[in-house]
């Protein structure tokens, strides 16, 4: 829903629930970025910040540090499969900074966790393109009802983005187009 001003207007527990369904789609692939960076813990404290955020946890100075500190290590690891497991960590903290604009690129705060976890998990695969489209999958049966509401209030995903931007408008478009809600999928950490 939108204000008079035109903003959207988000609530702590719609954060939350957009937040959790990043972190467990950046939680998929952060052994990516793990087995090649031992030791190296940024995208998991993201990662851990998202989830204490979306349980209730305070959305303050740590959340936002860990997810500098993520996207650091993703340019630190390039544009190789860790970069992008460690992109989809810094996207899950993030998403807690939703911004109420009815902007398309607030899009990415939403579902970029989900995006660079499948390009992670695509790259991983020899680049194979089917592998990214069952994350997608996986990624749009996990969003429920209220992360579903909450993207149909913004202006659908925007061009570009390479490949990253091509399977967040697929996650954007599936989810759009899901008549009523999308059912829940149990989920680890509830």
């Amino acid at each position: 829903m939108a204000s008079e001003t035109g903003e959207i207007v988000l609530s702590t527990q719609e954060l939350r629930a957009v937040t959790g369904c990043a972190a467990e789609s950046a939680e998929e692939v952060l052994e990516v970025f793990e087995d090649a960076h031992p030791g190296d813990s940024r995208p998991r404290d993201a990662v851990d910040a998202a989830w204490t955020f979306a349980r209730g946890g305070e959305r303050g100075k740590a959340l936002r540090d860990t997810a500098w500190a993520a996207q650091r290590a993703a340019r630190d690891a390039g544009a190789t499969a860790a970069g992008h497991a460690a992109r989809a960590a810094m996207a899950a903290a993030s998403a807690a900074y939703l911004h109420p604009l009815a902007d398309a690129h607030q899009v990415k705060h939403i579902l970029g966790a989900a995006a660079h976890a499948a390009r992670a998990a695509e790259l991983v695969a020899g680049d194979d393109r089917g592998v990214g489209a069952q994350h997608v999958e996986r990624a749009r049966r996990r969003a429920t009802p209220v992360v579903v509401d909450v993207l149909r209030r913004y202006p659908a995903a925007p061009p570009g983005g390479g490949r990253v931007g091509e399977l967040l408008r697929d996650l954007d478009e599936a989810l759009r187009s899901s008549p009523g809600p999308v059912p829940d999928v149990p989920a680890e950490h509830s």
